[in-house]
């Protein structure tokens, strides 16, 4: 066996630097803004308190960003900490350092979620980006996409009542049964496809492509309802979406607030689109289809929208880090195309 060198350790660190992403996000991202909201809910214990200190709440946090990065489960989460040297270096922890378990990682979730959290540390964090001079410029764009959930197996009379918001009698009479059924999610069906769960409406800014505003909603409601709410501050009044946000109502309340509407067009029965209107909805599309590159960025890299937990609540909390992870790779990317910009 070859007795290694002095500086084999030194190679094998620069290697790891070479393809390690999470050196450019610990580089770029300033994690201490966020330990205001989380301190809020998880207070830190007094020096002179004895016992075992719990783990910082940074580190935590940091942890289940790493969670969202790669699509981990919580026992994968923990064995990944301690079995990649990346993973560690990122959460600032020595190979001898103790490091949370998988229910450590449950439990500071549940925190999280019972405190609503998830949009707190999304709102700090645009506060960060427009500190940092990437405010919401030229408009903005508004979409939805479903939230996947684990589908339910109900009958009819069970189905009847969840979507009246009662619980039905066979389930608050097996409160173990109860505890397994997601009450708040609900069916819909989009282009002959049934879909379960909930949606993530979200408003980018057509200049940075960065989530301005997001709300998480069960699948059944429809986008055009939740339009106004999502809309931010922009330096450009301009609005694009899909034909699905096109009515007379939402036309008149975009004029109403100041905005110019820049939704598609949509055909009707009888009444499809003329040239005209499909030349502009062609010219609409380049800008807007700036919103899919969201989704396909959140697909591609942290496996898609979906949840496996129960009730919106801890759904949003998912929904919420799912967008805010986004946004902090987004900005990693701004800020080192600005940095190789400025050599």
């Amino acid at each position: 066996m070859a007795h290694p060198g002095f500086f084999d350790l030194d190679d094998r660190f620069k290697k790891l630097d070479e393809r390690d992403a999470l050196l450019q996000l610990d580089k770029f991202v300033d994690w201490e803004l966020f330990r205001l909201p989380l301190d809020g809910v998880r207070p830190p214990l007094p020096a002179n308190r004895p016992g075992r200190r719990p783990y910082d709440n940074i580190l935590m946090f940091k942890a289940l960003v790493l969670q969202h990065l790669y699509n981990l489960s919580d026992e994968e989460l923990e064995f990944q900490i301690r079995d990649r040297f990346t993973f560690m270096r990122f959460l600032g922890l020595q190979p001898e350092s103790t490091t949370p378990d998988r229910n450590t990682f449950w439990d500071f979730r549940e925190l999280l979620a019972k405190a609503d959290l998830g949009k707190s540390l999304f709102v700090y964090f645009e506060l960060h980006l427009q500190e940092k001079g990437y405010s919401a410029r030229k408009g903005q764009i508004v979409d939805a996409s479903f939230v996947e959930a684990p589908r339910q197996r109900n009958s009819r009379e069970e189905n009847e009542a969840i979507k009246k918001g009662e619980v039905p009698p066979t389930l608050s009479q097996n409160r173990a049964c109860l505890r397994q059924k997601d009450l708040d999610a609900r069916w819909t069906k989009k282009n002959d496809e049934t879909h379960y769960g909930y949606k993530n409406h979200v408003c980018i800014d057509n200049a940075h492509k960065l989530i301005r505003e997001y709300e998480v909603t069960s699948a059944e409601v429809h986008d055009s309802q939740v339009l106004l709410e999502i809309l931010t501050k922009n330096s450009s009044q301009a609005v694009w979406a899909d034909s699905a946000y096109r009515s007379e109502e939402n036309e008149l309340a975009l004029q109403t607030c100041g905005y110019r509407s820049r939704i598609h067009e949509r055909a009707y029965r009888d009444k499809p689109l003329t040239q005209k209107q499909q030349t502009k909805n062609k010219a609409k599309s380049k800008v807007r289809a700036r919103v899919e590159h969201v989704f396909g960025s959140i697909t591609n890299e942290q496996d898609g929208l979906h949840v496996r937990v129960i009730g919106i609540l801890r759904a949003s909390t998912k929904v919420g880090l799912t967008n805010l992870v986004y946004n902090l790779r987004r900005f990693t990317s701004l800020r080192r195309i600005a940095t190789c910009a400025a050599r």
